[in-house]
C-alpha cells in the first residue's frame, strides 16, 4: 500500500490516522473517508443533499472536510487513486476464486399463455359490468 503525502494544511475536523480507515483522511469522530465527501461535491451534488446523506456530520465537519480536500489536492488525488488499487486488487482476486462462472438466465419473464389471457379479458370484462357501461 502507497504511502500519502504529507498533509500541508491541517483541519480541525479531518484526522489521519494508519490505525483508521488505513491512514485515509476521514472525518473526525466518524469512518467517512473526505474522498467520499469531496467525490460528491466535485460530481456536483449540493452540500445540503450531503448533509442528509451523511445526518452524523455536522455542516461545520463537512465543510471543513471539503476545505482540506481543496487545501491538499496531492493527499486527495493520492488517496483516491491507491482507492482505486486496492479495488482492482480485490477485483482480481474475486475473477481468480471464480474461474468458470457464468450468469444463467431465469425463466422469470415467459409469454404468457392462452389461460393466461383468458383470464385478464374475463377480468376486465368484470370491470366494465360493475362500472355500468
Amino acid at each position: 500500500m502507497s504511502v500519502l503525502p504529507i498533509v500541508l494544511v491541517p483541519h480541525p475536523h479531518v484526522r489521519v490516522d494508519k490505525k483508521v480507515l488505513g491512514g485515509s483522511p476521514h472525518v473526525a469522530g466518524s469512518r467517512v473517508p473526505v474522498r467520499r465527501l469531496f467525490a460528491f461535491y466535485r460530481s456536483g451534488t449540493p452540500v445540503e443533499k450531503i448533509l442528509k446523506r451523511y445526518p452524523q456530520l455536522s455542516p461545520a465537519k463537512v465543510f471543513d472536510a471539503l476545505a482540506f480536500a481543496l487545501d491538499n489536492p496531492e493527499v486527495l488525488d493520492a488517496d483516491m487513486d491507491r482507492e482505486a488499487e486496492l479495488l482492482e486488487q480485490r477485483n482480481l482476486r474475486k475473477n481468480r476464486r471464480l474461474p468458470g462462472l457464468k450468469q444463467v438466465e431465469l425463466p422469470f419473464f415467459m409469454s404468457p399463455s392462452a389461460n393466461d389471457e383468458e383470464m385478464v379479458e374475463e377480468v376486465q370484462d368484470q370491470g366494465t359490468t360493475e362500472d355500468g357501461e
